[in-house]
């Protein structure tokens, strides 16, 4: 971290220090907790179909009626699973575990027979669905599948969480590459580059992504970056393919800087400083607030 250190007019220690106690605990903004969008687009496909499954709700002799709507209104087959919280448009249930026979329910077809409406039926009640229709429990199918989405939408968060430090650390680069006058790009890779810059880059891998690609007048500055929050295994192995990222990049004449905080790392800092000792560049959301990316990219 020579560079850095020379560029900042710090010792290599008190410099790790520095990034090590100003790591953020949270990066938490108002996007985080539900993607609306994603749910309610979710939704749209099915509430119409959702509606009419409301017609069942406080129905008595619900099996009958059931086979009735189905009957006439097959389409509503295929909003069943978002009622039960599943994704999958076909699955297989085991109805005897004797003999391991399995029924198979498809809830994707736009036409079905007697039997298999009569199966759906089936289906709804003895999946639990029944008693909360029939009991009145639910009041509403469009709600209640809105609730559940938005449950399942809830395993996007740490999705999430690395897609709000990428949408922070831009702020400051698309600044800084106003500021400069110089061009950047998101979610660069070699084909991108060299259909905007005409610069070849090779790479470890086809799929490589980087983060940000800054082009200097010819002079290419690769930019990860990541939000840890925990710690865990995960945290030691970024670190190691860093650094060998560092190398291969640096070998083609690219600067590799890596920009990452939460309070993750500080149960996990050896492998840190392995990189710190071995790379140019390391810098967190302090760094980047107090300009040190401009002072690198200037």
């Amino acid at each position: 971290m020579k560079k850095l250190c020379q560029l900042l007019n710090k010792s290599e220690d008190d410099l790790f220090q520095e990034i090590t106690s100003s790591f953020k605990d949270k990066i938490t903004q108002w996007d985080y907790f539900v993607n609306w969008k994603k749910v309610l687009q979710n939704i749209e496909p099915i509430e119409k179909e959702l509606n009419l499954l409301n017609y069942l709700i406080g129905k008595q002799d619900l099996r009958q009626e059931t086979v009735n709507l189905l009957l006439k209104y097959p389409e509503t087959i295929k909003a069943i699973p978002l009622l039960l919280a599943i994704r999958e448009k076909s699955l297989e249930v085991l109805i005897d575990t004797r003999d391991f026979i399995y029924r198979k329910f498809d809830f994707s077809k736009t036409s079905y027979s007697k039997e298999e409406i009569e199966s759906f039926a089936d289906f709804i009640l003895k999946s639990g669905l029944g008693e909360l229709l029939q009991d009145r429990k639910i009041k509403n199918l469009v709600d209640y599948a809105t609730g559940i989405e938005v449950g399942l939408d809830s395993n996007g968060r740490k999705n999430r969480g690395g897609k709000m430090m990428e949408i922070l650390v831009e702020e400051f680069v698309r600044d800084i590459c106003r500021e400069l006058q110089i061009e950047y790009m998101p979610q660069a890779n070699a084909e991108k580059i060299k259909q905007k810059w005409n610069i070849e880059v090779n790479v470890d891998k086809s799929s490589r992504i980087i983060d940000f690609a800054i082009n200097k007048n010819g002079k290419l500055y690769f930019i990860e970056v990541n939000f840890y929050g925990g710690g865990g295994s995960k945290l030691k192995s970024t670190a190691t393919e860093y650094i060998r990222m560092n190398e291969f990049w640096n070998n083609q004449g690219i600067q590799f800087i890596w920009i990452t905080d939460g309070s993750g790392w500080k149960s996990t800092l050896k492998p840190l400083r392995e990189y710190f000792d071995k790379a140019d560049y390391l810098l967190n959301l302090e760094m980047l607030r107090n300009g040190v990316l401009k002072k690198i990219l200037e």
